[in-house]
């Protein structure tokens, strides 16, 4: 009895070897793919989040005036607020204070600890511990460091400089520098990181070139240096900028935003009105806000910058 076998035809050579190296270009994407997914979810959920409730009455001591919104809390800010121009504008002034400062102790630091000398890893290791410290922790170091019975204004009173029993950070005049040392001491060692991290790929030959053409230190910091790190600086006041203008932990630990308001950027005013006030849909909608105050400052400052140009 005669039968017929079916046979199955393969496919055609081309089409077989294009899933074949699909597959592991693919790959990469597919391993990813769930890490990816939860950050999204982990980044995306807040956000819209704040985005909803800007748009809402919510107080959980007044359930009842819960509800739709619309445009009422931006326009509140706006027009009625009292406290966000001021938090806003020292949020302006803390951050161009910090990161003018930072930046240019921590590029004195990285020049410095670049050089090769006795206990260089010693230094290296004092120079960039502050930056492991958290800022609750730092606050709480300044905190007994400014004390006025502990700390050492008492010993500068008993030089006969200042008075026994008064606080840098309950005086209006001096709480706003109090604070930015104690910051400066937790930001500077960033800025040198980055910066020294950016120095080790500077090539020697460069400056042995320019002293031979006679030039000195201080042109070869301008036309070698500084050039070879306009990008890492560039990103470093960036990253460093949206950071200080977020900075809630050590001026809510250090001052409170006080004394009277003085310190009180607009995030600490935003973490008062959501966690003390309870009234998450005002603080949603400052947020939102500040969020797209930084991004367009961002962009800006990116553009103007021109990161990641040409250095020439």
């Amino acid at each position: 009895m005669a039968h017929s076998a079916a046979v199955a035809t393969p496919p055609p050579k081309g089409k077989a070897s294009k899933r074949r190296s699909a597959t592991p270009r693919r790959l990469p994407y597919l391993l990813i793919a769930p890490a990816g997914l939860l950050m999204l979810g982990f980044i995306a959920y807040p956000v819209i989040s704040v985005f909803y409730y800007s748009l809402q009455n919510y107080n959980v001591t007044k359930p009842w005036r819960n509800g739709f919104a619309g445009f009422d809390n931006f326009t509140r800010i706006f027009t009625e607020d009292e406290l966000f121009w001021p938090s806003l504008g020292f949020s302006a002034q803390w951050v161009i204070v910090q990161v003018t400062l930072q930046l240019a102790l921590g590029l004195a630091l990285a020049l410095i600890v670049n050089q090769t000398f006795i206990g260089r890893g010693i230094s290296r290791a004092m120079v960039f511990s502050p930056w492991a410290v958290s800022g609750v922790l730092t606050s709480t170091i300044w905190i007994l460091l400014y004390n006025s019975s502990t700390g050492f204004s008492r010993y500068l009173a008993d030089a006969g400089i200042g008075e026994y029993g008064t606080s840098v950070l309950s005086d209006t005049g001096t709480v706003f520098w109090a604070a930015t040392l104690a910051e400066l001491w937790r930001g500077v060692p960033f800025f040198a990181i980055l910066i020294l991290a950016d120095l080790q790929s500077v090539s020697k030959e460069l400056y042995e070139a320019a002293s031979v053409d006679g030039a000195g230190r201080m042109r070869q910091f301008f036309h070698i240096t500084l050039p070879h790190l306009r990008d890492a600086i560039i990103l470093a006041t960036l990253l460093r900028g949206v950071w200080e203008f977020n900075n809630v932990d050590l001026l809510y630990t250090l001052t409170g935003g006080g004394p009277a308001g003085e310190t009180t950027t607009l995030p600490l005013y935003v973490a008062n009105t959501g966690i003390e006030g309870h009234d998450f849909g005002y603080a949603s909608a400052l947020t939102t806000v500040a969020f797209v105050i930084l991004l367009f400052c961002s962009i800006v400052y990116l553009r103007l910058s021109k990161f990641g140009g040409d250095n020439k």
